[in-house]
């Protein structure tokens, strides 16, 4: 047994000691089940502790946009700084790259919010919008406090954040959460009704949502929180006037517009905002993930000087804070992240491969257990079906071994990462990193092709049999 197996044992072990891992069935991980432990990554591409590669299509968790190969020279950004500040908080106080970055935010959005205030990452950037809006409508002389998020739309964990959740499964755990939180229909176009326009169907969610507001009180309400695309579920994309019409009515009922973009920012859906793409105009944005390619833990929420001005009159202080919030090494990484997007032109190069990535995974559009694929720029769904033509789902038990009993497992002993997901009907989602180019495209549905032609197989073998 040589140093290098060693390594892999010590670090098993190890981990099955003392790692608590994220969203994971831990009791699965018995003695003969291996923890899989990732030790590098270059490009497009991890490497585990056994020297296999796989192609991350899901850039490590929606965010990792320049790849993995940027860490000498992000490296180098992080030292510097480290030499020249290596923390102090911005609790009173500013330090240069905090102000810079801040700058650098503004701009990206076309000044349209120039006010930025600093998290440590996504979930705590929506905890803070939260609260920003409930206190921008105290100060304006108005008790507003509730929000309005859509069904199956994750915004993270914390308990402002899980409140926000339209996950039921995820909140139950931990209820009670925050009051109080309404909800209404996300843009899941593909279980609309036969023969539904894009027109009714924007019609039909945007009287919802003036009825949802309506029932709750418009003078209630502080914020509406929507992601450009939502992610959960997979990859929604809104008909379209859905975003105009959305903006019409917070600006009728007084309720601050918050786009959740911790996802969807910094070029994932081919502009620096998606907000930008869809002209959503919101008064306060999310921010996380792409905004140092995960190099660094930091978020963000930026505001319009509109937000911004009730909390500069004399003696208004907005009470929230948060240690580590605009570090001044996560924001050195975070605007090296930014020149090197700029400089490798990856927003430019998501808007020109975006058609391309579309028509390779419309290839698998073709296998019967494919009901739809959906999506924008770098990120994409393909919702699984148990019947093609009825858009019939899976049931809890076959989703539950569909999704977790063979297509995680199998899409990684193939060498792909990427999330089979169920929060809403099954998905796959695909999240590649920005340099992704045709190469890649063709990889991931090849193996995307090869697991569900076999996960299909295996479940009308399985179905006949029962019969």
């Amino acid at each position: 047994m040589n140093g290098t197996q060693r390594t892999a044992e010590d670090l098993q072990r190890v981990a099955r000691e003392h790692l608590w891992m994220h969203f994971s069935r831990m009791g699965s991980y018995g003695a003969d089940a291996e923890i899989p432990i990732i030790a590098g990554g270059d490009g497009c591409y991890v490497t585990d502790q056994h020297g296999k590669r796989y192609l991350d299509a899901l850039a490590g968790l929606f965010a990792v946009q320049i790849g993995y190969g940027h860490g000498e020279e992000i490296g180098q950004a992080a030292l510097e700084q480290m030499r020249e500040l290596p923390f102090y908080t911005v609790w009173g106080y500013g330090h240069p790259r905090a102000i810079e970055l801040a700058s650098e935010i503004s701009a990206l959005s076309h000044g349209e919010r120039s006010r930025v205030f600093f998290t440590s990452g996504g979930s705590e950037a929506v905890d803070t919008a939260w609260k920003m809006a409930r206190q921008y409508h105290t100060l304006r002389g108005e008790r507003r406090w509730k929000a309005i998020s859509r069904d199956v739309a994750y915004h993270g964990t914390t308990m402002g954040a899980l409140s926000i959740n339209g996950v039921p499964a995820l909140r139950e755990p931990f209820e009670p959460l925050v009051p109080s939180v309404a909800r209404v229909s996300n843009t899941n176009s593909f279980r609309r009704p036969d023969g539904e326009s894009e027109q009714e169907f924007a019609a039909f969610l945007l009287d919802e949502l003036e009825r949802t507001i309506l029932r709750e009180g418009p003078s209630t309400i502080a914020m509406v929180i929507m992601e450009p695309v939502q992610n959960s579920g997979g990859a929604f994309t809104a008909p379209a006037g859905y975003w105009a019409g959305v903006r019409e009515l917070c600006d009728r009922y007084g309720i601050l517009l918050c786009a959740d973009e911790v996802i969807t920012g910094f070029g994932r859906i081919g502009e620096w905002f998606a907000s930008q793409r869809y002209d959503i105009k919101p008064d306060l944005m999310t921010m996380a993930k792409g905004l140092s390619s995960a190099y660094a833990s930091i978020g963000a929420v930026a505001a319009s000087e509109s937000v911004m001005e009730p909390f500069t009159e004399q003696g208004a202080v907005f009470a929230h804070g948060i240690t580590f919030g605009g570090h001044p090494v996560a924001a050195a990484i975070a605007l090296k992240n930014l020149e090197i997007m700029r400089r490798e032109a990856l927003i430019p190069r998501v808007r020109a491969n975006e058609q391309a990535f579309r028509a390779t995974l419309e290839q698998l559009a073709e296998l019967p257990i494919v009901g739809d694929i959906r999506g924008a720029g770098y990120f994409w769904a393909i919702e699984l079906v148990a019947d093609k033509d009825t858009r019939t789902t899976f049931t809890a038990e076959e989703s539950e071994w569909l999704l977790r009993g063979f297509l995680s497992h199998r899409m990684y002993d193939a060498g792909l990462i990427c999330r089979a997901d169920d929060r809403g009907d099954p998905v796959i989602q695909l999240s590649p990193p920005l340099i992704a180019g045709q190469p890649e495209f063709d990889r991931i549905v090849a193996i995307l092709g090869e697991v569900l032609l076999e996960a299909q197989q295996r479940m009308l073998t399985t179905s006949a049999a029962a019969s």
